[in-house]
């Protein structure tokens, strides 16, 4: 697959079919994508894949947590608490862009929580990555983690493959660290649900917009 046909698919999959994950592709994938930059070449990330009984495992482990009610101290703040515009709108604009899609009204909050809840299922995907990242590591190498998940996601496209990164793990870094069995001095960032799209579920046609170029890019002397 050309680069810029997997930049232009690629995007967040929420509903997944439960075709398996060949697991040759995914290694091909994730060591391919270590040719992502990295400032000093730190290459900060730590990568856990899931599929199978560690898959269930953890399924099992957040059916609980939900279904008990409960939560534990995130690992950061995944926006900043005062979401200023424009960046307010956009977020709104995407969840009612998909809430519409499923048929779900706004004052249905019971039926959204459902929905949201789905994130911790993978969106029924078959397989699953999480990234961690040393605990005394900061911005900069964060964004080394953007750049390394970032390649792996349009690695998976050259391989017919979709995902969806999900900072929405970092609400239960307990759980997922206990699966895990990380180490003390390790922070999880993210999950990212993979596997193939369901072309038939209605989710999967949101492609969320973007800002057009004039509001955020700036050429000087070009």
């Amino acid at each position: 697959m050309h680069v810029q046909e997997a930049v232009a698919s690629r995007h967040s999959i929420r509903a997944f079919l439960p075709t398996p994950v060949d697991g040759e592709a995914i290694r091909r994938v994730l060591t391919a994508a270590a040719r992502a930059p990295s400032g000093g070449n730190l290459q900060p990330w730590h990568v856990d894949v899931l599929a199978g009984a560690a898959l269930a495992e953890l399924r099992l482990r957040m059916q609980a947590r939900l279904a008990a009610g409960e939560s534990e101290p995130a690992a950061y703040d995944i926006y900043p608490k005062e979401l200023r515009s424009p960046w307010r709108e956009r977020r709104f604009q995407v969840g009612e862009a998909m809430y519409a899609r499923l048929g779900i009204p706004r004052e249905d909050k019971a039926a959204r929580r459902r929905w949201f809840a789905n994130n911790y299922d993978f969106f029924g995907a078959p397989l699953a990555l999480f990234c961690s990242v040393d605990r005394s590591m900061g911005p900069p190498q964060w964004s080394d983690l953007g750049m390394y998940l970032q390649t792996v996601m349009l690695l998976l496209r050259g391989e017919g493959l979709d995902s969806c990164p999900q900072e929405c793990w970092a609400i239960y870094p307990d759980t997922v660290g206990s699966v895990l069995r990380l180490p003390p001095e390790r922070m999880l960032f993210c999950g990212m649900a993979i596997g193939h799209r369901d072309p038939e579920h209605p989710v999967n046609t949101l492609v969320s917009d973007r800002a057009p170029a004039a509001e955020w890019l700036r050429f000087h002397g070009l």
